[in-house]
């Protein structure tokens, strides 16, 4: 009856899951998706707790120790949710990916061991005499398999998502020397190969390769997301999510644990398929991904296009209050210059206030504007911005001809036209929002410094651009008081 009950748990947190996860897609019904999914994952913890039994019919037992993680972990994650700021989120997807990663290497770690004792006695090598022969009677093949699947890509998505979580926050710096992409290939066929060896003829030395897959894999995800780019830590932070969903499948594998199998299938081929949109975004291919060879020249290549494009113009901030009230349509891009501001706020009350004159005002979301995807929707979205105004790229970029009035809100390599027109450009070939074919351009950054990615941006030198220099919420409650003032 139990069992009965804890499958039927299981099924309704996973049917929760899904609907959760449908719910997620849009921003009315978003919070609510994260209630629903929360809740059936309230329900799949608490029946696996109190009504698991394993084979001999025994219930788990270390209450103390199971509660006394949930709290100290509950406790952890409540004030790190209530504390962190919006600008701060893909530091904490990152943080998050991570410990799925590690969770799932550990369960690996654990079990490899389980097994090795089952086999008649755990060594690091060599093994107890005999004990090869019981490995090899007593472990199956499928079971080693999935033990090395979860320990290698929780341990890739653990280390990646810290190197990540540190390159966000400016802790880490972009790191890569000459031939990187061929020791980052070279280590991924080590790693296979090794895992291949201590499946396929269990070696002697199974137990120590073994742990040398988990510190290569471990080597693999620093080497792997080191060298990459500001601009294309969208794409990495994506496809470490997708990794983490995987290690989690893994590890509803190896228990049979059908509500783990799906939320960890769910978040894999999620994230999997957000990678892919995530490539076509920025016209990258998945293996460049893969292989971490991409976005880290940024920096070096980019260069001395400000110094050949000549001077930037500036327009007041009376002036460009005037040119936006009197405009039929305009056209707000945000990027990370808003969130660092936390100016989501002001944002829509300008667009409310222009509104009321007779402007239309809408919203360019960019796929990969800001530090993660749905960045920019999460942003506008806090500040109860109608998701009917916010446009994608495409639809953007069709507007954009008969739009009177762009406003760029810190945005830089999303409106960068070096990605159509200079084949040196790290960013070159990714799509873009073709502001420049607006009537007027107005550019508001802190200074003319180069954005994360550090690629410098000729459509501030443009004739039809002019920069307002400042941080974007004051700019945005000065232009406010101004066009109140006309």
């Amino acid at each position: 009856m139990e069992i009965s009950l804890l499958t039927l748990l299981y099924i309704i947190a996973s049917v929760t899951f899904i609907i959760g996860l449908k719910m997620l897609s849009h921003p009315e019904s978003a919070r609510k998706g994260n209630l629903v999914a929360a809740t059936g994952m309230t329900l799949a913890i608490l029946g696996t707790i109190f009504l698991y039994r394993d084979d001999a019919g025994n219930h788990l037992h270390n209450y103390a120790w199971i509660f006394g993680g949930i709290a100290i972990g509950g406790v952890i994650g409540t004030l790190a949710a209530k504390k962190v700021k919006m600008t701060a989120m893909p530091e904490m997807v990152s943080l998050f990916n991570g410990m799925g990663g590690a969770c799932a290497a550990l369960i690996s770690l654990v079990e490899f061991g389980h097994l090795s004792k089952i086999a008649g006695g755990f060594t690091m090598y060599p093994p107890l005499s005999g004990v090869e022969n019981n490995f090899v009677q007593n472990v199956p093949t499928g079971e080693l398999l999935i033990i090395l699947l979860g320990l290698i890509i929780g341990s890739i998505s653990f280390a990646g998502s810290m190197i990540a979580w540190g390159k966000l926050n400016g802790r880490i710096k972009d790191f890569s020397f000459n031939g990187q992409h061929i020791f980052n290939i070279v280590l991924l066929l080590v790693i296979v190969g090794l895992a291949a060896y201590v499946i396929g003829w269990f070696p002697e030395s199974r137990n120590i390769l073994f742990y040398a897959v988990f510190a290569l894999a471990l080597l693999y995800g620093v080497f792997f997301v080191l060298p990459i780019g500001g601009a294309d830590m969208p794409v990495v932070i994506s496809l470490l999510n997708s990794f983490t969903g995987v290690a989690a499948a893994c590890g509803g594998f190896l228990y049979s644990n059908k509500v783990m199998l799906t939320g960890g299938i769910l978040v894999g081929a999620a994230g999997t398929l957000l990678t892919i949109l995530m490539c076509k975004a920025m016209n990258r291919s998945l293996a460049n991904v893969l292989i971490g060879s991409f976005g880290g020249g940024a920096k070096t290549s980019a260069g001395a296009t400000n110094k050949e494009a000549g001077a930037y113009k500036e327009i007041s901030l009376a002036d460009a209050a005037v040119v936006m009230a009197y405009a039929n349509k305009v056209m707000i891009v945000p990027g990370y210059g808003l969130a660092v501001a936390q100016a989501q706020h002001a944002c829509h009350e300008l667009e409310k206030l222009l509104n009321e004159r007779g402007v239309e005002v809408k919203y360019a979301i960019h796929p990969v504007a800001g530090r993660m995807p749905g960045h920019m929707n999460v942003l506008l979205a806090e500040a109860d911005v109608n998701y009917e105004k916010l446009e994608e790229m495409e639809q953007a970029n069709e507007a954009f001809p008969s739009t009177d009035v762009v406003l760029i809100l810190g945005a830089n390599d999303v409106v960068n036209p070096a990605a159509k027109s200079d084949p040196s450009s790290p960013i070159y070939g990714m799509p873009i929002l073709d502001v420049e074919n607006a009537k007027t351009v107005i550019v508001n950054k802190r200074s003319m410094k180069p954005g994360y990615a550090g690629i410098e941006n000729d459509l501030f030198f443009r004739p039809k651009t002019s920069m307002l220099f400042g941080d974007a919420k004051k700019v945005l409650q000065d232009l406010i008081g101004e066009i109140k003032n006309i």
